[in-house]
Parts: structure tokens; C-alpha cells; sequence
């Protein structure tokens, strides 16, 4: 890149991308190359603001951009995984995963099958001072020679296998995605050749698999084998990826973490741990009334479906089997999730709008187990959207149908 595309993009970073490619660039300037590299720092400012705002790093088109971790999520991970001698990310991208995990490991591997994405990544790892092997193959080919090591080396291996196929549409199954980690790990541990499993066996101590939020929990763990640990992991509430930890060999329960991370926060709010006999053997609560307080599970907890044991761990109450919305009168100021202070609720009938909400023209309107969409209640209600108040549509024991209004708890106000 010549200066003058450099301190073009630069002086252009907060500039409308399109507006930007209709007007007329200097001569000297890569017009192609300016406009990606300010649409990449563009969005990696809102992930990796580290990356985004260094002036030297080189970033590929849109779509890994898109679809790589945030610093957030990538810091998240190195607090998660165990250290050692090697460290091989399989499916390198544009390399923030590998960048970040790197720092725990004596060695380090990251590994693409996209030569455009093995340069850059070359090239940003120099920037950053991280020594970080580069290797342009694919994760099966890469496994295939680890058995030809003959050093005590231990391997911890991570994943992120693509989540669209060739027609860009989205992957919902593991064996859908790309590499097929279903079949890599059944490689690893079902492989007849006798002395290539104990080879695995040895070198591998650990694999982090990072999977889609769409998937579902159930279908994991029935087609993975030998998972120690599933981390299920929200942004200010939005459910933003599943982390899946595996130890070959390993037999016990599955501990299950359910983390809503905040960017304003240094440190990791774990939500809940638990293990799937602790939801299923829970004993939640029921409640027949509506009390002062009303409770959101955030949504690594909705995405857990640990529903009957949020109940039992913070003694509170739950409106009904399918509705997930939870009530109690003494307040649970940790509670992993939205707090709301009820003002008051009815049943859901032609009469809500003059009677409950005859004072109330604005809200912010969910539904929780409840016959109509969010939308069409707010437009049944006539209600424009504002975060002023909070409306709930839920079903309650006895499958009634009610309307709850409330506020959101504010701490500081107590």
C-alpha cells in the first residue's frame, strides 16, 4: 500500500463507504483497496476496536470480517482454555481467535485453507509482534501430520468451522458445516489404524469448537462425544456464539456455563453453572399471582433451557411450565438477567387498554407463551415504542392470558 492510499483511508475512516465509491479519487490512490480496508475497520471497530484502530493491519473482504470474533468473545475463550506447549487454530479466518489464544502457548499454528487469508494474516501478526506460524492447508490435512511427531508436544486445537455453504446459505447441524467437525472427531477417536488413535490420543489434549447460536443444544451433545464443557455465550443479551469444549476420552456429566458478557465490564459475569442432572432433577416453583417483582432470564439462560432451575437456584417463582418468566416479592438483585418492578396486571381483554393501560401510550411490548406476535399486541394495544415502560404478554397458571405492566429496576433509584 502507497502513502497516499494510506493517509487517504485514514482521512476517510468515518466517511459513508457508498457515497465514498461514487466520488472521484486522487490518482495516486487504490481506489479497490481504499474503500475495503475502510469498510473492514468500519465494522471491526464495533469488535476489535484493537485491530480496527491500528493503522498498519491489512483486512480481507466482507465476509470474514463478518464473521469473525469480537475481542470481547476472543478474551472470553483464552479465560477458558488451558495453556500449554501447542496451540493450532484450525480454521484461522482473520486470525483474531488465533491472536488472542496464542498468548497462553509456548508454539502456536494457525492454519487456511484461503491463501488471500494466510498472506494477511502473516503480515498482521508481524505487525502485532506475535509469533504465530502461518500454514495454507486445510484441518484435515494438518491433523493427518501430527501423527508423525515424535516430540512429548501436547496440542490444544480450535475450530470455527464456516457456517454457510458455497450458496451462502446459513448452517444449522455441525455435520452441515465446514470442516465437517462431526467427522473430524470421529476421525480422532474411532480411527481403525490402532497406533494413529493412540497417536491422537496422546497429542491431543483439548479441542475449543466454536458453534452457531442457531444451534440446538440437544442435537450437540448427541452428536459430539467425549464434551466436557459447553459455554453458552451472549453480548448484552444477544446469544452470540456456543463454545464447546472437548477432552478426548473424558466420560463424566457436562458442566454447562451460561455467560452474558458487557463491554463496559473488565471482568466475565457468569450467569449460571450447571450440569444437566441439576436441571433436571430441579424442582422449580410456581407462582398463582403476579408480585412485585417480575424476571427475564438473558439469553445464554433462554438459550440453555435451564428453566426450571433458575427457579430453584434463586428462589423465585415461575409464572407457568412454557412461559419462562419468573415473580417473587423479595428482590434477587443478582438475578442473571432483567429485573422489573411490576406496577400492575390484568387479564389480557377488550378492556386492557382503558383500564390498565388507560394512562400509558408508550412502551417497549415482549411476549412471553402468549397467542399473539410482540407486534400485533403492540398494535392492539395502540402503543408506540419506548423503553419508558414494559409491557408483558405471558399465559399464567390455569393457562390465563395476562397483561403485565411494569418498569425496568433501576438500583440506583432504591
Amino acid at each position: 500500500m502507497n502513502t497516499a492510499t494510506r493517509d487517504f483511508i485514514e482521512k476517510h475512516l468515518k466517511d459513508d463507504v457508498r457515497s465514498l465509491a461514487l466520488s472521484k479519487f486522487p490518482e495516486d490512490v487504490d481506489k479497490t483497496l481504499a474503500l475495503n480496508q475502510i469498510e473492514a475497520r468500519q465494522i471491526l471497530s464495533k469488535k476489535v476496536l484493537s485491530w480496527a484502530s491500528n493503522p498498519d493491519l491489512r483486512f480481507p473482504k466482507h465476509l470474514s470480517i463478518e464473521q469473525c470474533s469480537s475481542e470481547l468473545t476472543a478474551k472470553y475463550k483464552v479465560s477458558i482454555i488451558e495453556g500449554g506447549d501447542v496451540f493450532v487454530d484450525l480454521t484461522g479466518g482473520l486470525g483474531i481467535d488465533s491472536y488472542f489464544l496464542s498468548q497462553k502457548f509456548k508454539t502456536s499454528y494457525y492454519v487456511e485453507n484461503q491463501k488471500e487469508l494466510c498472506d494477511l494474516a502473516e503480515h498482521n501478526f508481524g505487525v502485532l509482534g506475535r509469533k504465530i506460524t502461518v500454514v495454507n492447508s486445510d484441518a484435515e490435512s494438518f491433523l493427518n501430520d501430527l501423527t508423525s511427531r515424535r516430540d512429548n508436544a501436547r496440542f490444544v486445537l480450535y475450530l470455527d468451522p464456516a457456517r454457510r455453504d458455497v450458496y451462502n446459505r446459513k448452517m444449522v447441524s455441525l455435520h452441515d458445516c465446514s470442516p465437517d467437525v462431526i467427522e473430524l472427531q470421529r476421525n480422532l477417536i474411532q480411527n481403525p489404524i490402532e497406533t494413529r488413535f493412540i497417536a491422537y490420543q496422546t497429542l491431543v489434549k483439548q479441542i475449543l469448537i466454536k458453534a452457531s447460536p442457531m444451534l440446538d443444544i440437544s442435537l450437540i451433545t448427541n452428536e459430539m462425544q467425549n464434551i466436557s464443557e459447553i459455554h453458552i455465550v451472549s453480548v448484552k443479551n444477544e446469544c452470540k456464539e456456543i463454545l464447546i469444549k472437548i477432552e478426548l476420552g473424558f466420560e463424566g456429566e457436562i458442566k454447562y456455563f451460561c455467560v452474558d458478557l458487557n463491554p463496559v465490564e473488565t471482568r466475565h459475569g457468569t450467569s449460571l453453572q450447571y450440569t444437566e442432572n441439576d436441571e433436571k432433577s430441579a424442582i422449580p416453583s410456581y407462582s398463582s399471582n403476579i408480585q412485585k417483582y417480575l424476571y427475564e432470564p438473558n439469553a445464554s439462560l433462554m438459550k440453555s433451557g435451564a428453566f426450571k432451575l433458575i427457579s430453584q437456584r434463586f428462589a423465585i417463582e415461575k409464572l407457568h411450565v412454557n412461559s419462562h418468566l419468573y415473580t417473587s416479592d423479595n428482590l434477587v438483585s443478582d438475578f442473571p438477567g432483567r429485573i422489573f418492578e411490576v406496577i400492575c396486571f390484568a387479564p389480557f381483554n377488550k378492556k386492557i387498554k382503558k383500564e390498565l393501560l388507560k394512562n400509558v401510550s408508550e412502551a417497549s411490548v415482549a411476549i412471553r407463551n402468549f397467542p399473539l406476535s410482540a407486534n400485533d399486541l403492540r398494535k392492539s394495544l395502540n402503543l408506540k415504542e419506548s423503553d419508558k415502560n414494559y409491557v408483558f404478554g405471558t399465559t399464567t397458571m390455569g393457562e390465563n392470558k395476562i397483561i403485565i405492566l411494569c418498569r425496568k429496576y433501576n438500583p440506583l433509584t432504591q
